[in-house]
């Protein structure tokens, strides 16, 4: 199952609300599409949410931590059923990813952060903290699963097996982003076939 969204910190202001929190979420997502980072405001999402601005300011510092948070929860819809091998279970969860990225919501929301976080650091840790660590749980489940299944041997050490599962994300979301949003190519079946052909021989051969 996916992570729960792990929410802002607050100090003050009265016990926090999951309803206000998905309509400010939701509220986010549909005003970067309609009106574009540069457009987007608090008191825009305020209006559209049906809350008070000084709601948003009690949940999120500003517009750059309300984005990465509104995109964060629709990473965490991402699951890895267990499809009984290795190769369909990436097959699998690189379809739900493609399909994802190809959302107008996710699509507007993902690039402008990305863009703004070439020039803001704390954004950019936000991103990694909140998007990127949080998905590489699912790179660790089908690992496990895979090793449970006697499809790839158990890693001896600790640290190279982290370092592979750091590589092996990296690798995945960076084809299906490449593909999805700069390309602007299809990730159908054959696509995802020949992807995941690919990958599970890199793991195999990394594993001898």
């Amino acid at each position: 199952m996916p992570m729960q969204h792990s929410s802002p910190s607050r100090t003050t202001g009265r016990p926090r609300s999951a309803a206000a929190d998905e309509a400010i979420l939701e509220a986010t997502r549909a005003a970067l599409v309609d009106v574009g980072w540069s457009k987007l405001t608090m008191g825009e999402v305020a209006t559209r949410a049906g809350v008070a601005k000084t709601t948003l300011y009690r949940r999120w510092a500003g517009k750059n931590e309300l984005v990465v948070d509104a995109v964060a929860v629709l990473f965490d819809e991402l699951e890895l059923p267990d499809r009984g091998s290795l190769a369909a279970d990436i097959e699998g969860v690189v379809l739900q990813f493609a399909s994802l990225l190809d959302r107008p919501e996710t699509k507007t929301a993902l690039m402008a952060v990305v863009a703004e976080a070439t020039r803001d650091e704390p954004l950019r840790e936000r991103i990694r903290t909140s998007i990127v660590e949080r998905q590489k749980r699912l790179v660790l489940v089908g690992r496990a699963r895979a090793e449970r299944r006697g499809e790839l041997p158990a890693p001896a050490d600790p640290c190279v097996a982290a370092a592979a599962a750091d590589l092996i994300f990296d690798v995945a979301a960076g084809a299906v982003v490449h593909r999805v949003l700069v390309s602007g190519e299809p990730v159908d079946q054959e696509w995802v076939r020949r992807f995941t052909a690919l990958l599970v021989g890199g793991l195999a051969a990394a594993a001898d």
